[in-house]
């Protein structure tokens, strides 16, 4: 069977192809996506190989679904979605899940100046890989997606208030980590 590709084929057209399960499609759609989606799997990993196992993961699931997205909606944000869904997944599978009362959470404070306006992303990537799973998994989803707590609480299957918790911890020992790269650098 002979395809011939245009120059400017337009989404539905890779999408129709990747229904099909058409390899040069798929490529396309990953290459083209790949830049945006493996900072969300950084954010949510804690190294840059379980972010590619994220990623992979991610777009298997991308292409097993395919037929499910609706053109006309924006591809990336199909996309990233289902890259989220497989970080919390990916999330759930490798650690068992705590609770922590939030009573806990209102002795942790610091009246220490933004030491996060002073760093290079780089930098908070690597402080945010630093938090354990379920604080790393409420930061992201709070502050980067902007989950209220109850569907933080909802999708990770933690209370509304352990999610709280858990977000005023992982900004404690952000800072922490931050502010000890800070004197470590000499900054």
């Amino acid at each position: 069977m002979d395809i011939s590709i245009k120059l400017n084929q337009n989404e539905v057209d890779y999408i129709q192809a990747c229904i099909r399960n058409e390899n040069w499609a798929q490529k396309k759609i990953y290459e083209d996506h790949f830049s945006m989606m493996m900072p969300v799997c950084l954010r949510y990993a804690n190294n840059s190989e379980d972010a590619l196992d994220i990623l992979h993961e991610g777009f298997i699931k991308v292409f097993k679904n395919v037929s499910k997205y609706q053109p006309g909606t924006s591809l990336a944000s199909w996309i990233r979605r289902i890259m989220i869904n497989t970080a919390i997944d990916f999330y759930r599978k490798r650690s068992r899940r705590r609770t922590e009362d939030i009573e806990t959470a209102y002795h942790v404070k610091s009246n220490d100046p933004d030491s996060v306006s002073q760093i290079a992303a780089a930098e908070i990537l690597e402080a945010l890989q630093l938090l354990s799973p379920a604080y790393r998994s409420v930061f992201n989803l709070y502050v980067i997606e902007g989950y209220a707590h109850k569907e933080i609480g909802q999708i990770l299957g933690i209370t509304e208030s352990t999610s709280r918790s858990n977000l005023v911890k992982a900004r404690s020992k952000l800072r922490t980590i931050l502010v000890a790269k800070e004197i470590t650098y000499g900054q």
